[in-house]
């Protein structure tokens, strides 16, 4: 028998909180965490914005010694962890064989990459760091939150570009539902930010270039020109039912889905018409055993980019036709790649929780072929007991998760 799935902790960090009490408020409120490229002198690029992690203090929870071998990615990860363990207020020492660690990113180390490969080419092959391999491999963030915690279970890091958050928390999920494991620390981090990342995203003509911080990550308006480059993770402890309740934990959502396909059409280029996310959402409300009735509401994948957006939008309409609110939270954190799914899963959790649906910020010009409802500028109230949430990936991955309310609830 099928193991029932819930939620009994949350941690983030992004560009609009480090913590959840300062992510769900800035959330539901529609702040913007997008502003001008700090990170390095941005002038010759053609995109000078991005959605950074901001007043980060890392050595609050890492000790010294450990950050100098750690790329941010990593950082990011393991902050976020604990926030989420401490939340669930779970031992992970007591049970170290039946908790698994799930912690997909997209790139990895790409500012320990410049870094070293500057080493390289201005000191000489002595001077790269002996670290730079185990500082740079996406697998790493995961591997710090099982030392860290003692955590002796299977340790995956699913690489699927910007789904890969999103599924990790399906293998995850999977995980528990089949009985492997009974605890799960998954989500997913990124921290690319740096020159060389910035350049090739520019070269590939993915990213805004409206200057306008306030303006550049749009989605779904007429306007809209590209994704804004985000940063940050996103982790939530997953647990089978039985096990929560007999520690008597405080339950904050359940997920009940887990689909995923392929396009098959292009390396970065979603299908234009969309069969591949549209199959991902009918064989995720499949297997929750619900109908498109059912769905309250859909954390859109919402880039901001041309294509995501219409092809998005169509497939959603062809299940669910107009009558569901779409928002996408890429307009205020930016696009955060391999930790988008993550953080997005939070934010249904959020959502589910406070009967608010957050906004999409900067519509402002209607698009007619994106006509759904994208609930904008301002959050909503609405009773909530579905929510979808869909991410897709560059070399076409798709992924559907579905969350439903439990009984238990966190306050805004």
């Amino acid at each position: 028998m099928n193991k029932r799935v819930v939620i009994t902790g949350l941690g983030v960090v992004s560009p609009i909180g480090n913590n959840i009490e300062d992510f769900i408020n800035n959330l539901f409120l529609g702040k913007s965490g997008i502003d001008y490229v700090s990170k390095f002198d941005a002038k010759d690029f053609p995109t000078k914005v991005s959605a950074e992690v901001k007043n980060f203090k890392p050595e609050e929870f890492i000790s010294k010694k450990d950050l100098r071998h750690m790329d941010l990615f990593s950082q990011y990860a393991l902050v976020a962890s604990i926030e989420a363990i401490k939340m669930s207020k779970i031992d992970t020492k007591q049970i170290p064989y039946d908790i698994a660690v799930v912690i997909g990113c997209g790139i990895g180390g790409f500012s320990t990459i410049e870094e070293q490969y500057k080493n390289l080419l201005d000191k000489g092959i002595s001077r790269v760091s002996p670290f730079m391999i185990p500082m740079i491999i996406p697998n790493i963030a995961g591997s710090y939150v099982s030392i860290y915690f003692g955590i002796k279970g299977p340790s995956l890091c699913p690489v699927t570009a910007c789904s890969s958050g999103a599924n990790a928390i399906g293998e995850a999920y999977n995980m528990i539902k089949n009985s492997i494991v009974k605890v799960a620390i998954a989500g997913g981090t990124e921290a690319a930010i740096t020159p060389f990342s910035f350049a090739g995203f520019c070269s590939a003509r993915a990213m805004s270039r409206n200057n306008n911080p306030s303006e550049a990550s749009r989605p779904f308006d007429k306007l809209r020109d590209g994704f804004v480059m985000g940063e940050g993770a996103g982790i939530l402890v997953l647990e089978e039912l039985e096990h929560a309740i007999s520690r008597k934990a405080k339950i904050y959502g359940e997920i009940v889905s887990y689909a995923m396909t392929s396009d098959a059409y292009h390396i970065t280029t979603p299908s234009p018409i969309g069969e591949g996310i549209e199959m991902c959402m009918k064989l995720a409300l499949k297997y929750a055993n619900i109908s498109s009735d059912d769905i309250d509401y859909i954390n859109a994948h919402g880039t901001s980019t041309q294509l995501n957006d219409k092809i998005e939008s169509k497939s959603i309409k062809n299940i669910f036709g107009n009558k569901v609110p779409v928002s996408s939270i890429k307009s205020m954190i930016g696009h955060l790649l391999g930790a988008a799914g993550a953080v997005e899963a939070i934010s249904c959790i959020l959502s589910i929780n406070n009967n608010l649906i957050p906004p999409t910020i900067n519509y402002k010009n209607f698009d007619e072929e994106c006509d759904l409802d994208y609930v904008p500028n301002k959050s909503r109230e609405k009773e909530l007991k579905y929510i979808m949430s869909n991410n897709l990936g560059f070399g076409g991955h798709n992924v559907s998760l579905i969350f439903s309310k439990y009984n238990h609830g966190i306050s805004s």
